[in-house]
């Protein structure tokens, strides 16, 4: 057997995993500076007034707007995703977030322009939202479905490490710039270098994405004249049942993520009084190790049934609040850190499996629609409204316990998520290419390539 279309498979494999790797890195750049400057410059930037906590939850509000918004990136750019293929959608999702990301940096103070200021903030956010609905289901889409079915939990684990290397160098830079220098001038105009920044490494994304070819599976979708001409109607029609758990599986995860890089900042700064480069720093140690534990539960998931690795997660998801805030209140800056490294751990056993998880719930045909509707609707339940939740229940009850068992009703929500998901068929994607493995040549599910049983290498 020649080996040629072997080694291209790989190859392509291969440059799919690092651009799906790197373009979500970049665009969840954009989207953590956001929300750290939530958590810290917006609310006296663009909402001031006398109650330091109201300047923040409105701040916050217009942090949600980014997740109230993804659905409509996802019905969009999830219909074309479906309709025209995973490849371009890549393109323009990392286009509009990055103009809005930039343009964010160029918002004169609400003391300029008055209630203008806060206006434009929203709506460039919202810009963000559906740049980012319309990302994540192609990046998991154009790792994946280059890969072979069997090792979907790492290959699609890809898009996965995005948020914590985007949060890593979200925090990072803005801690940078907040050590260098005085706290006036950072506030004034140094973090606004953050987000200009974002033009640059906008511009290396694309020309990463534009290298990448097609995914066989949605080539193979063409070819058999199978493309849905309506896939959010059908998803809706012919698949709610996996739709609804898709939805569910994502909320907890999110919650847990929120508690951990965002609310963490402003709880750690305000309750214990942390200089805001401190509080980063804290987060940037945590998504410095997620961006290894990821990869490894989205592995671990391939080897062992995935619900079972997503359910650990759930479960810990349950005791680490009453873990998180005693560390924090018992061990100083230490406790914090500690916190933040379990909160994302947590996190990790839920999120490496996920991109996974949710894209085999979906037919090939519908999977760009169903997974981007699935991600963005648990997104608005999960992490759009957590941060918001977060502060609201610590200025009403005045502790952490009603914080925890919020984290806890997310984490049933999931549970229930996850006894109603279904196990992956891997033969959809084989009997979708034409292949037919035999017991002495297993073929690749996605176009000649042998499927092979050790980890795959990239």
């Amino acid at each position: 057997m020649n080996n040629e279309p072997n080694e291209r498979t790989k190859k392509q494999s291969a440059r799919a995993f690092i651009v799906s790797l790197s373009g979500t890195s970049l665009e969840w750049y954009d989207f953590a500076i956001y929300s750290s400057a939530s958590a810290l410059i917006f609310g006296g930037v663009f909402f001031p007034s006398g109650d330091p906590l109201s300047g923040t939850l409105a701040a916050f509000g217009t942090y949600a707007v980014g997740y109230v918004a993804r659905p409509l990136g996802g019905i969009l750019f999830g219909r074309l995703g479906d309709v025209i293929g995973r490849k371009n959608i890549l393109v323009w999702t990392l286009l509009l977030i990055g103009i809005a990301t930039v343009l964010v940096g160029l918002i004169p103070s609400y003391a300029s322009i008055g209630v203008a200021a806060p206006v434009i903030l929203v709506l460039l956010r919202m810009a963000q939202g559906i740049g980012v609905g319309g990302e994540w289901a192609g990046a998991v889409l154009i790792s994946s479905e280059h890969s072979d079915p069997r090792r979907r939990g790492f290959s699609g684990s890809a898009a996965q490490m995005g948020p914590p290397l985007g949060n890593l160098m979200a925090n990072g830079v803005l801690a940078l710039l907040a050590a260098l220098m005085s706290r006036e001038a950072f506030l004034a105009w140094g973090w606004r270098l953050a987000f200009l920044m974002s033009a640059v490494l906008v511009g290396v994304g694309i020309w990463v994405r534009i290298k990448v070819e097609e995914t066989p599976v949605f080539e193979a979708i063409k070819r058999q004249g199978k493309v849905s001409h309506s896939p959010m109607l059908d998803v809706l029609r012919h698949e709610p049942k996996r739709l609804l758990a898709a939805t569910m599986v994502r909320m907890c995860p999110d919650v847990m993520y929120a508690m951990s890089t965002v609310f963490v900042l402003t709880y750690a700064t305000r309750v214990h009084g942390l200089k805001a480069s401190e509080a980063m720093f804290a987060v940037v140690i945590g998504s410095l190790l997620q961006t290894f534990m990821i990869p490894a539960f989205g592995f671990l998931s391939d080897r062992v049934k995935r619900r079972s690795i997503y359910a650990v997660g759930a479960l810990c998801a349950v005791a680490w609040p009453f873990i998180f805030f005693p560390l924090m209140e018992s061990m100083g800056y230490t406790g914090i850190v500690l916190a933040v490294i379990g909160g994302l751990f947590t996190n990790s056993l839920m999120y490496g499996p996920q991109a996974a998880l949710i894209s085999e719930q979906f037919s090939p045909r519908l999977r760009y629609a169903g997974s981007s509707l699935a991600y963005t609707l648990g997104g608005v339940f999960g992490a759009a409204i957590a941060p918001w939740l977060f502060m609201y229940l610590l200025g009403t009850y005045g502790n952490w316990q009603a914080l925890a068992i919020y984290i806890v009703l997310t984490a049933i929500v999931t549970t229930i998520g996850l006894v109603l998901c279904r196990d992956p068929d891997y033969k959809e994607d084989i009997e979708l290419a034409g292949a037919t493995p035999s017991a002495d040549e297993p073929r690749d599910a996605l176009g000649g390539a042998v499927l092979r049983q050790e980890p795959a290498r990239y």
